[in-house]
């Protein structure tokens, strides 16, 4: 939660949204964007909150569920007082309110809190200075080329000012707000959307507004060269790569197994979060090297795959899925492709393959994809996709992911088909047909929708 107070009036209350504690940790980590840490933790059972004691900030505690039967604060205070925070009513420093969403109990005296400790720790920024952000997420948009989620810490970013962060700059050609809403300006404690970088920056990246273009360019090209002569002192090993699967056979026989990865995720901070935790896992095992032939953010696609057959690497997609093309020249390479949605799932898998105790798992069979050529609005319904059914079979109540340039974006079912008028159970490849999905309204042309099976296979 950040609380810059601007002047002598509070700013607004921004907390920074992260795909988990790995996630939010690492962007916390990286460009120290929190300034004051509010951590929920559920009245029926203490979390972690080892994430904000490291980024060295006040703690807030917000003590959930408070309206629930079995709820027991004073059980969640104990385990606080475990964990060294040891609550004000208690004779602590740390503030603890009890809150229940559904009914609104608590929620004005946390944010009351949350701007008395800000105060306290005069955490106060200048408009009027050029303005400095934090990136908290980056990607690469087909239309619109790097798009940067950042948080203004201190003075004024607004549109035409030439910008630099970490190896990548530009000028600034359009802001929008939290809403989706384009702005011209955005100041101290304001998340916005920037468009106008010439490259992808890391999240946690600093976000400057610089003197002029030309200075820009020869700071974010100085940076680059930096990071480029880094990597070159730690050259990656592509000899004798061996597949996940295949690591445990490898230990076993005391061979020095190295595991080649290309990895591929939705966002950089994604990216960067799932690189930290799989070097921080490959030190904990000295039989087995961990190398990553490539990194980089969007779907997967065949150069992806062509890469990982040369080096004999393993593909792995964090939140992204393959192209068609990618997914049949994985099958004619024998490459292969793991895709996940949670971290401590790529964790827990690799970590198993190295204890030789991958469990049976389940496949995923993709039956069918469309491509979303026309939206309709249909009374009492809601928005259907007109689509064109590319490959494979489309089925009524079938699973379903839906993604845009590659990337996942809701995972559902499908509600209602039809041809023409007619509900029908199965649409084949080659016509076209009406797909209604199971509450999700954000429909765009050009959309892919994705119908898979779960095929349970054996490990051996």
């Amino acid at each position: 939660m950040l609380g810059t107070v601007v002047g002598e009036q509070p700013a607004d209350l921004v907390e920074p949204a992260a795909g988990g504690h790995r996630s939010h940790d690492h962007a916390r980590t990286d460009g120290e964007v929190e300034h004051l840490g509010q951590q929920r933790v559920g009245a029926d059972g203490a979390e972690a909150i080892d994430h904000d004691r490291a980024a060295e900030v006040p703690i807030i505690v917000a003590v959930t569920k408070v309206d629930r039967e079995d709820a027991d604060p004073t059980r969640a205070r104990q385990q606080l007082v475990e964990r060294g925070l040891v609550p004000e009513a208690w004779g602590g420093d740390t503030i603890v309110v009890d809150v229940a969403a559904p009914t609104g109990t608590g929620v004005d005296e946390l944010l009351e809190a949350i701007l008395l400790v800000a105060e306290v720790e005069e955490l106060v920024a200048n408009p009027k200075v050029p303005g400095r952000a934090f990136v908290l997420e980056a990607n690469l948009d087909a239309g619109r080329g790097p798009v940067v989620t950042a948080l203004v810490e201190r003075g004024t970013m607004r549109v035409g000012d030439p910008i630099v962060a970490g190896g990548a700059w530009g000028k600034v050609r359009a802001m929008f707000d939290e809403h989706g809403n384009q702005v011209t300006e955005a100041g101290p404690s304001v998340p916005v959307t920037v468009l106008g970088l010439d490259d992808v920056p890391l999240a946690g990246d600093e976000l400057r507004v610089a003197p002029s273009e030309k200075t820009a360019r020869a700071v974010a090209e100085a940076r680059a060269h930096r990071r480029r002569t880094a990597n070159l002192k730690h050259p990656m090993s592509l000899a004798g790569g061996a597949r996940l699967e295949d690591i445990f056979a490898m230990v076993q026989r005391g061979e020095v197994a190295t595991l080649n990865l290309v990895l591929k995720a939705d966002v950089q901070g994604s990216l960067e979060a799932v690189t930290d935790a799989l070097r921080k896992l490959d030190q904990s095992h000295e039989e087995v090297r961990l190398s990553f032939v490539h990194r980089a953010v969007g779907g997967i696609n065949a150069s992806d795959i062509n890469l990982a057959a040369v080096s004999n690497a393993s593909v792995i997609g964090f939140n992204v899925r393959p192209d068609r093309q990618a997914r049949e020249l994985a099958d004619a390479e024998g490459v292969e492709m793991r895709l996940y949605e949670v971290i401590y799932q790529v964790l827990a898998d690799v970590q198993s393959a190295l204890l030789g105790m991958l469990k049976p798992e389940f496949e995923e069979v993709v039956t069918g994809d469309a491509e979303v050529r026309e939206i309709f609005s249909v009374p009492r319904v809601g928005r259907v996709a007109g689509c064109y059914v590319l490959n494979g079979t489309i089925t009524r109540g079938s699973r379903v992911r839906f993604l845009r340039d590659g990337v996942v974006i809701w995972n559902g079912s499908i509600s209602s088909l039809r041809r023409f008028k007619d509900d029908v159970r199965e649409v084949q490849s080659g016509f076209e047909c009406g797909i209604g999905l199971d509450n999700y309204q954000d429909l765009k042309q050009g959309d892919v929708i994705e119908t898979y099976d779960l095929k349970e296979i054996a490990r051996t």
